[in-house]
C-alpha cells in the first residue's frame, strides 16, 4: 500500500458516533494482522468505541494490557493550550519506531482534529502539521492511519485544509476514494465564498458510498 493509500481523512457531517461501527471494525482488523493500534479522541468517543470493539469480539481490556490497542485522549502534545506541530509529529515518529520495536507490523492511527487542536484551535498550524505527516508516511511505509474532520465543529479553513492535504478519502472500513481536489487550487479557494461551499457539498456527495 502506497504512502497516500495509507494517510486517509475522513470528512463528515452528524453525529461522528456513527461512524464508530467503521472505525471499530477496521481497528479490529488490524488488531488481528498484529498492527498496534492508537485512536486519539475525546473520552465519550473512547467508550463508544471501546464497546463497538467488544461487541465485535474484541477483549479491549487484554490488548490495551498488551499494548496492542492504545485509547487515549491525551493532549500532552499542546504547548501552554496551543497545537504544536512539530512536537506531534516527534510522538507519531516515536509511536511507529516503538511500535516496531516491540515486534509489531506497523502503526495504525486516527485522531479527530477538532480533540486533537485542542480548545483553542489553533488551525494556523494545520497546513504545516498535515505536510509534515505526509512527509512521515513517506519516510514510514509501516504506519498508517485516518485524519477525522468534522465539518459540524471545524471551521470552514480546516475542512478546505484536509481537501488539499489528502489524496485518499476513507469513505467506511473497506472503501477509500480518490480525493479529487488533492492539492489543487480549487480546494484552496476562499472558504467563506458560496464556489467552496458548493465543492464541500459536491465532495460530501462523492464520500457518501452507492451500490454497485
Amino acid at each position: 500500500m502506497d504512502a497516500l493509500a495509507r494517510h486517509q481523512c475522513m470528512i463528515y457531517e452528524g453525529s461522528p458516533a456513527k461512524h464508530l461501527p467503521g472505525l471499530a471494525a477496521l481497528i479490529y482488523g488490524k488488531l488481528k494482522n498484529h498492527y498496534r493500534c492508537l485512536y486519539l479522541n475525546s473520552p465519550a468517543m473512547l467508550q463508544g468505541v471501546r464497546s463497538y470493539l467488544y461487541a465485535a469480539g474484541v477483549d479491549v481490556a487484554r490488548e490495551v494490557r498488551a499494548g496492542a490497542l492504545v485509547l487515549t485522549s491525551d493532549q500532552s502534545h499542546l504547548v501552554n493550550g496551543r497545537f504544536d506541530a512539530a512536537k506531534m509529529l516527534d510522538t507519531l515518529v516515536a509511536a511507529v519506531n516503538e511500535a516496531l520495536n516491540d515486534g509489531y507490523k506497523g502503526l495504525w492511527a486516527s485522531g479527530d482534529m477538532t480533540w486533537e487542536f485542542g480548545g483553542q484551535q489553533s488551525l494556523d498550524m494545520l497546513l504545516e502539521y498535515e505536510r509534515g505527516l505526509e512527509g512521515v508516511f513517506r519516510q514510514y511505509p509501516a504506519l498508517s492511519g485516518i485524519c477525522q474532520y468534522h465539518r459540524d465543529t471545524l471551521p470552514a479553513e480546516a475542512i478546505r485544509t484536509g481537501m488539499h492535504a489528502h489524496q485518499a478519502l476513507y469513505i467506511n472500513e473497506t472503501l477509500s476514494r480518490v480525493n479529487p481536489y488533492y492539492g489543487s487550487a480549487e480546494s484552496m479557494a476562499d472558504p467563506g465564498t458560496l464556489e467552496f461551499s458548493a465543492r464541500l457539498d459536491a465532495l460530501m456527495h462523492h464520500l457518501t458510498p452507492t451500490a454497485d
